[in-house]
Parts: structure tokens; C-alpha cells; sequence
């Protein structure tokens, strides 16, 4: 997979060398390209304005599937997502939110599929750390309006004991992991679910609360 990744400060430098590991194609485009090239040498480095077309014409964005805005400025970040997605046609571009009061701004209608906010990221981790029975959203997707949440099984839920099969799920949600004891379990339909299981789940904003409802006897908070 090829990514193109505009930003090379410590976020784009991280997320490159997390990529390069997985032996995919990595293209990072910033301005101070010498600065940072000795550190991450297998990566392709294209010094570089990403807001401007010439840079990504030189970089054949065209043929990137995935771009990721990684700047420190949200303002940047926005303008690369919808040049990527409205000029070059890239499947997948995430963007990094720098200030969660921007946030909102990081939609379909910018080009951005995936939004990333740190301070929300944090938050979300806290609460997951935290919070048994409660469904917490870790993270939206703009694209068909899904989001990433998780839900700790408590003693008490309603499906604790019964297969994962025997559980009538919400619509338009999908459970995708399960991490039991620090195993992560792709759920097949006899899986047993147990108390404690930490459970992954794909779904709508409008089925959260049916998410909650059905595997946790506690009201949402």
C-alpha cells in the first residue's frame, strides 16, 4: 500500500515509521525535508508545500490509496484532505485535529474520512480504562456514519454466559474483538462471553444506546 503522509514533525515521523514496519510504501512531503530525511531513510521524502498542486502533481498523490494530514495546523490539515480526496481521488485520507473546538469541521464535505483528535483519543482511553458497563466511544468514522466504541462486560450483564451467536445485536452494528486477559478474539458465533470481556463493537450513533441496552443491565451515563 502506498500512503503519502504531509507533515514531517514527530506525529508524521511516528505514523511513518509504524507504516515502514509493516512493509508498506511510505511518501512524506514537507518543507524541511533535510531536517528529518537521516531518521526515516527508507521512506520516499518530497520537500514540499502539500497545499500546493504542484507538490502533489510531483508526488502522483493519484496513486497513493490512503493520504494522511498530519500537520500541526488544522487549517493546513483540511486543505490537503480535500485537495486528496477532490483532486486526486485517494480511497482513504485521514486527518489529524489539532484543537477539538475544529473538530466539527473535519467531515465528508472537507474530504476527510477518518479524524483523529488527540485530546479526544485521550479522553475516550481514560474512560475505557475506567468505565464498566458504559458504552465509550473511541472513535467516529465520517464515511456511513459509524463509530469504533467498546463496552466492558460487568458481572451482571444480561449475556453474560451465552455465545456470542445466541446475542441479537443492534442494527447496523457489528462486534469485531473481543480482548479477554489481554488475548484479542476475533468472535465467531460460539464464542462464550464472559464477565470482564472488554467487547469492540462497529456501530451507528443511533444504535449506541441498544448497544448498551442489550449487554449491560446499567443505564447509559
Amino acid at each position: 500500500m502506498r500512503v503519502a503522509i504531509a507533515g514531517a514533525g514527530k506525529v508524521g515521523r511516528s505514523i511513518a515509521t509504524e507504516l515502514l514496519g509493516h512493509d508498506h510504501e511510505v511518501l512524506l512531503i514537507d518543507p524541511e525535508v533535510t531536517t528529518y530525511r537521516a531518521d526515516l531513510a527508507a521512506a520516499t521524502w518530497l520537500q514540499g508545500d502539500a497545499c500546493e498542486i504542484s507538490a502533489l502533481d510531483e508526488a502522483q498523490l493519484q496513486t497513493c490509496q490512503v493520504a494522511i494530514a498530519a500537520t500541526g495546523d488544522d487549517k493546513v490539515n483540511l486543505v490537503i484532505s480535500l485537495l486528496a480526496k477532490t483532486e486526486y481521488g485517494v480511497p482513504r485520507v485521514v486527518a489529524r485535529v489539532n484543537h477539538p473546538k475544529n473538530e466539527w469541521l473535519f467531515n465528508e464535505g472537507w474530504g476527510v474520512d477518518v479524524a483523529v483528535s488527540t485530546p479526544r483519543l485521550l479522553s475516550a482511553l481514560v474512560e475505557e480504562a475506567v468505565s464498566v458497563g458504559d458504552v465509550v466511544r473511541l472513535m467516529e468514522f465520517e464515511q456511513g456514519d459509524a463509530n469504533l466504541v467498546e463496552l466492558t462486560l460487568p458481572d451482571d450483564s444480561p449475556v453474560v454466559g451465552l455465545r456470542v451467536g445466541d446475542v441479537a445485536l443492534p442494527a447496523d452494528t457489528a462486534l469485531v474483538t473481543i480482548v479477554r486477559d489481554r488475548r484479542v478474539i476475533t468472535p465467531t458465533a460460539d464464542d462464550p462471553l464472559e464477565a470482564g470481556d472488554e467487547l469492540l463493537f462497529v456501530t451507528s450513533d443511533v444504535s449506541e444506546d441498544e448497544v448498551q441496552q442489550t449487554f449491560s443491565p446499567h443505564p447509559r451515563r
